[in-house]
C-alpha cells in the first residue's frame, strides 16, 4: 500500500537523521569498482545498511553497503557506497527504496554512477560516459501498483531524465581539468546477473544503445518520479560481448574501475560547488 512505503520511507529518514546534524544537498551512488571515491568524505558518518530500517543490503562483490554523511568539497552530501540489485533477489521498489530515501531527506541532485560494458565502438576501457537517455529492457518498473501522490505524480516527463544542465556542467570542468572532451551516451538497463551475448550487443546496437548495465535505470525513474535532479556517469569497464575477442569477467569490471577514480573524484570535486546552484 501506498502508506507503508510512505511510513517506512519516513522511519528510515529518522533513523539516518538521528546520527548525524548535516543535512546533504547532494546524493552520490558509487557503482561497482567505484566505493573509494568515498575516501575523499571529510567529517563523514559511515552507516551500514543493515542497520537502516527497511534498507536493501548489498551482496555483491564491490559494493561495501554504507551510507556516508559527510562533506565532498565542502557541501553536504549523501553517498552510497553500493547498490543493489534486481539480480540479487529484489524487487525494483525494494531495490530503488534507497531513492525513495534519499529523496525524503530533502535531496534535490544526485549523481548515478556504473560499471558499464561499451556497446559503442569508439569507447575505450576506462573511460568516463555521460548517460544522456535509457533503455529500460528489464522489463520492469519501479512505479507499478499504487501510487502515492506524497512521493510524486502518477504521471511524469521523462524527457530529460538525465539533466542537459549538469551534463553541460560536467563537460565545461571536464575540460577545464584537461582530461577533454567526456562522451556521452544512452545506456541500456538489462536484469542480469548474467552477461549479454554478443547477438543480444548487436541488437543492442540496433536500438541505439551506447551502454549496457544492470543498475541505474530504475533508480533513475523514482528519483525523476521524485523531482531529483540526475547527473548520470558510466564508467566503461569492459567492451560489451562480441566487441573484442576477449571473455568478461567482474574482477577485471572492478579493477578497471579502481584506474578510474582518480578522474572520477577529480570531475565531481569540481562539479559539486556548482551543481547545488
Amino acid at each position: 500500500m501506498p502508506d507503508d512505503l510512505f511510513i517506512r520511507t519516513n522511519a528510515a529518514v529518522d533513523f539516518i537523521r538521528a546520527k548525524t546534524s548535516l543535512a546533504p544537498k547532494v546524493a552520490i551512488v558509487l557503482g561497482s569498482g567505484l566505493g573509494e571515491v568515498a575516501a575523499h568524505i571529510t567529517e563523514a558518518t559511515a552507516i551500514p545498511y543493515a542497520e537502516i530500517p527497511n534498507f536493501p543490503r548489498s551482496t555483491v562483490e564491490g559494493h561495501s553497503g554504507k551510507l556516508l554523511i559527510g562533506k565532498f568539497a565542502a557541501t553536504p552530501v549523501a553517498v552510497m557506497q553500493g547498490r543493489v540489485h534486481g539480480y540479487e533477489g529484489y524487487s525494483p521498489a525494494e531495490a530503488t527504496f534507497p531513492m525513495r530515501v534519499l529523496g525524503r531527506m530533502g535531496i534535490h541532485r544526485i549523481i548515478i554512477t556504473n560499471a558499464a560494458g561499451g556497446i559503442n565502438t569508439s569507447f575505450t576501457q576506462g573511460s568516463l560516459v555521460l548517460i544522456r537517455d535509457h533503455i529500460n529492457l528489464t522489463g520492469l518498473n519501479p512505479l507499478t501498483g499504487p501510487n502515492d501522490d506524497r512521493l510524486g505524480q502518477r504521471f511524469f516527463d521523462m524527457s530529460d531524465a538525465y539533466s542537459s544542465r549538469l551534463r553541460a556542467l560536467a563537460q565545461q570542468h571536464s575540460e577545464k581539468l584537461e582530461t577533454g572532451k567526456l562522451n556521452e551516451g544512452v545506456y541500456i538497463a538489462v536484469p542480469g546477473p548474467s552477461y549479454e551475448t554478443p547477438a543480444e550487443i548487436r541488437a543492442f546496437r540496433t536500438l541505439g544503445a551506447d551502454l549496457v548495465g544492470m543498475s541505474t535505470v530504475h533508480e533513475v525513474i523514482v528519483a525523476r518520479h521524485m523531482q531529483m535532479e540526475v547527473l548520470g556517469i558510466s564508467c566503461v569497464t569492459n567492451m560489451a560481448a562480441g566487441v573484442l575477442p576477449e571473455k568478461i569477467n567482474h574482477l577485471e569490471v572492478m579493477e578497471i574501475g579502481k584506474r578510474v577514480e582518480h578522474q572520477l573524484t577529480a570531475l565531481l570535486n569540481a562539479i559539486m560547488p556548482e551543481i547545488v546552484r
